[in-house]
């Protein structure tokens, strides 16, 4: 009799455990897809009819307008390219307001980057509905320089702006800049490497714009200018300041390594807490 209550307690404690391993998973992958800050994310693998998937789990798929394609690329395999014509992908910002998603506090834009013109051309764009532009990640060969630019709600302007880095056409670059509002501070790497960095004392404790109201778009500005001509992979919009650690992880590793590595992690530190218990 004692063996069998014994065998029971074991068995009770095994489905308890069980359970807690379950719930760990399940911390763990809706970790991995929202409480990094992810907003959205395209691979360019594929496309779903006339729409770009965002791999984020958030669900802001990208609408095709213009001569946007999937085309296979010798060094990144399948990749975005924008051959201008007003060619862009165009997001839904009331959806990604309504599910409070937008970046304020926290603001990082990454991609790839291979562009072909010489042009001020647009990774992302936002624009407010009172004419302000909330961000501008830009390649400019003709200029050379990169620019990265983030600002607050009127009547607080430019938060941060740097133009750095020389651009290359005809080759892939990673493009990330970042801003917090905890140090002020925005930083722009270009292939995991700080060329330029801003930290105005006024913008200490500032917010982003988080007036999308006159849309948001990849690859165009929403006023129908600085087209990106050339081709681009794994673009990211995160409401959290990336480091310059992850910045490069995700160079070395892909956006889907990085996160994969990271929910690896924390699952074995969920399935070591549980073997502790045992």
């Amino acid at each position: 009799v004692k063996e069998s209550i014994q065998m029971k307690i074991k068995m009770h404690i095994s489905a308890i455990l069980a359970l807690v391993l379950i719930s760990g998973m399940l911390q763990v992958f809706a970790a991995g897809d929202k409480s990094e800050g992810l907003v959205f994310y395209y691979d360019y693998s594929e496309t779903n009819g006339a729409k770009v998937p965002d791999l984020s789990g958030n669900g802001y798929d990208g609408e095709i307008v213009g001569s946007f394609k999937i085309v296979e690329d010798k060094e990144r395999g399948k990749v975005g390219e924008f051959k201008g014509g007003n060619c862009y992908l165009k997001l839904d910002p009331d959806k990604i307001k309504d599910e409070g998603n937008i970046p304020t506090e926290a603001f990082s834009l990454l991609a790839w980057v291979n562009v072909v013109g010489d042009g001020d051309q647009a990774i992302f764009n936002a624009w407010s509905s009172d004419g302000q532009w909330l961000t501008h990640p830009e390649v400019r060969p003709g200029s050379g320089i990169y620019r990265w630019l983030v600002r607050g709600d009127k009547p607080e302007g430019t938060l941060g702006e740097v133009k750095a880095g020389k651009p290359e056409k005809g080759a892939w670059h990673h493009f990330a800049g970042t801003y917090d509002s905890a140090t002020g501070k925005t930083v722009l790497y270009i292939d995991g490497k700080v060329v330029g960095s801003d930290e105005r004392a006024g913008s200490k404790g500032k917010t982003v714009n988080e007036n999308w109201a006159q849309g948001a778009r990849v690859g165009f500005n929403v006023d129908n200018a600085r087209q990106f001509m050339g081709k681009m992979d794994e673009i990211s919009l995160w409401e959290r300041n990336i480091t310059k650690n992850e910045v490069n992880e995700i160079i070395e590793l892909g956006l889907d390594g990085y996160l994969a590595v990271n929910s690896a992690e924390k699952l074995a530190t969920t399935w070591a807490t549980v073997k502790s218990k045992r």
